[in-house]
Parts: C-alpha cells; sequence; structure tokens
C-alpha cells in the first residue's frame, strides 16, 4: 500500500496546478460542495435558447456557457483576465461565440439596447447602470452570484475571525438593479456544504479564488496550513459553507 502524500508533497501538487478558467475537476476526490436546487446550467440554456441577442458577462474560461445547447444568432462573453480570455476563445469557438476582453468594474464596451439577455455565473462585480444599458427594453439579466460570507469557515481558520463583509450581500444586488431601472423578478437563496479533504485541495482553492483570503501564498500562509493540514489528519475533513443567490431581473419596455 502506498503511503498517504506528506504535507509538502500536497502543497507542491496544489501549486503547480494551473488556475486560469473554471474548470474544477482537479477536486475531484478532494473537495466537494453541494449545488443549488435551481440549477443555473439548465436555466441558462433555457433563457439562450430564447434569446436572438446575449452576453455572458466574465465569462472566465468559458465552460459555464460552453455548456448551452441552442445558443442564440448573437452570442459575445467577457473576460477581464488574459489567460482565461485565451482559454474562452479557444473553448467557445465551437458555438460559436465572440470573446471581448473588458475589466470587470468598467464601461460594458457595446452600444445600448443590443442584447435581449445578459448572464454572469459567480462576477466579481456587477455594474448594474452598465446592465441597464446595454438590454434592450424588455431584456433580461440572470445571474447566479457568491453571496456574503461564502466560505467564511476557511477565510476564519487562515485569518482569524473576519468581519463579513456586506458587498455581495443579496438584498443589496436587488437594491442595485432596481436603482438601475431593473425589475427583480426572482431572488433565491442557498447554503451549501463544502468539504476539503486535503490541505492540497484548500490551497488550491485559495488559488483560485483569491477573494477568500486576500494576499494567499502558501508561503505567507504556511503555518495555518501546517495545522489545518494536522486537523484534518487526525480529526477529518474540513466542512465549510459556500452561500450562493440567484437574481434574476427585467429592463421594462
Amino acid at each position: 500500500m502506498s503511503q498517504p502524500a506528506t504535507f509538502e508533497e500536497l502543497l507542491a501538487e496544489a501549486q503547480a496546478v494551473p488556475v486560469q478558467g473554471w474548470d474544477f475537476s482537479w477536486f475531484d476526490g478532494r473537495a466537494s460542495e453541494e449545488r443549488p436546487s435551481w440549477g443555473y446550467s439548465r436555466i441558462l440554456a433555457a433563457r439562450m435558447a430564447q434569446a436572438s441577442a446575449a452576453l455572458d458577462i466574465q465569462t472566465g474560461g468559458g465552460e459555464v456557457l460552453a455548456g448551452i445547447t441552442d445558443p442564440p444568432a448573437l452570442l459575445v462573453a467577457t473576460e477581464s483576465w488574459p489567460p482565461n480570455v485565451e482559454v474562452a476563445r479557444r473553448t467557445l469557438r465551437s458555438l460559436p461565440a465572440s470573446v471581448v476582453e473588458a475589466a470587470d468594474a468598467a464601461d460594458l464596451p457595446f452600444t445600448a439596447d443590443c442584447f435581449d439577455l445578459a448572464v454572469s455565473r459567480h462576477p466579481t462585480v456587477t455594474v448594474w447602470a452598465e446592465i441597464s444599458r446595454v438590454l434592450r427594453p424588455g431584456g433580461t439579466y440572470l445571474s447566479q452570484q457568491v453571496g456574503a460570507g461564502s466560505v467564511r469557515e476557511l477565510t476564519d481558520c487562515m485569518m482569524g475571525p473576519q468581519p463579513v463583509s456586506q458587498a455581495r450581500n443579496a438584498t443589496r444586488a436587488a437594491e442595485g438593479a432596481r436603482a438601475a431601472g431593473l425589475v427583480v423578478i426572482d431572488l433565491r437563496h442557498a447554503v451549501l456544504r463544502t468539504v476539503f479533504h486535503d490541505i492540497g485541495a484548500v490551497v488550491y482553492f485559495l488559488r483560485k479564488v483569491p477573494w477568500t483570503v486576500p494576499g494567499f501564498t502558501v508561503d505567507r500562509y504556511r503555518r495555518q496550513l501546517a495545522a489545518l493540514h494536522d486537523q484534518i489528519q487526525h480529526q477529518g475533513p474540513f466542512v465549510a459553507h459556500a452561500r450562493r443567490f440567484l437574481i434574476e431581473t427585467h429592463k421594462p419596455k
């Protein structure tokens, strides 16, 4: 029987894995997260099948958008991180979809009233005024977002107890949408059990989702990682709770 990987081997393995895109298959067998009951990919596919011109904002590597089977005649995606832009262009070539590099918090590089559907899964920021501007009257914005205090157990484990920022609060998102002239037609919440089976999974997660522990590096947090590794070894998997919300809005005609 082979010996389990050591602390240092797990760290080295997790640091060697590329973080481009939003493919989380490396976590298989090492970490798991429950999925929201609403099924974002299913709703996305249904909305895309009804659209004529659609925009996916902050597409990552395009992996989620690539799952649709009936794309609209015009399909565009934006992404801010250059390595992800190249991944998304390859991933979405067959749909086909155009991928435009655009900063997350900047104005969208499109004329007003040009899309009847805009979507975004786990955006870093939502610029509601810009979404309202590029939607046609009668258009829809659909988004699954990370809620306030998501996996706060892991944040606190690394950094000590931290105040929960309300920047990702679902109620605040709805208020932002209404202030931009949009009508909120659906708002749902979910708390999802997230389990890490080894310290390598923790390190890869913190590299891939850097806002969980701002400024994270293995060297900077080696002491906390070693303590958590020992905890997992002796007490079992580390459990946190992800928070998600689904928001769907409509631009009045």
